[in-house]
């Protein structure tokens, strides 16, 4: 079951904006703050799980009071681990549309924590070639 909070907690991104992957070159967004949910939208009985991707471009999923999360490789694990550590009923699932970040232990998949690191120097690498390459032809063009 998915439900839309209101506007400050997050807001709900198209299916086919959520699971493209982030491009290496769109600079880092704010992270989003986890906000406490309106109950008018969920209420304590229901377990609520916000899922969204970290500056990585990996997948996090954390439940909204902060017990529990993981990161993750695809959108379909971490959508179940919400599923998994839901009550029997089921959760609510929150897609903010700013970039989240784990602040648990991870509880997902710790082969996404090894690889975040990998994906970090690539995006440093990235940037330091773009820079040579430009001042390279700066030069070049007589600048």
């Amino acid at each position: 079951m998915r439900r839309a909070p209101t506007r400050p907690t997050a807001a709900i991104e198209p299916e086919a904006e959520r699971s493209r992957a982030f491009p290496i070159e769109e600079p880092a967004t704010v992270t989003a703050q986890f906000q406490p949910l309106n109950p008018g939208i969920v209420n304590e009985a229901i377990p609520a799980f916000f899922i969204g991707r970290n500056m990585e471009g990996f997948w996090v999923a954390r439940d909204v009071k902060g017990r529990i999360g993981g990161i993750f490789l695809l959108e379909n694990s971490a959508v179940s681990f919400a599923k998994r550590n839901s009550q029997a009923a089921g959760c609510a699932t929150i897609f903010p549309s700013e970039r989240i970040e784990l602040d648990l232990e991870n509880k997902g998949n710790p082969l996404a924590v090894h690889l975040a690191w990998l994906v970090r120097l690539t995006m440093r690498l990235q940037q330091r070639t773009a820079a040579f390459i430009g001042k390279w032809r700066k030069r070049s063009n007589g600048g």
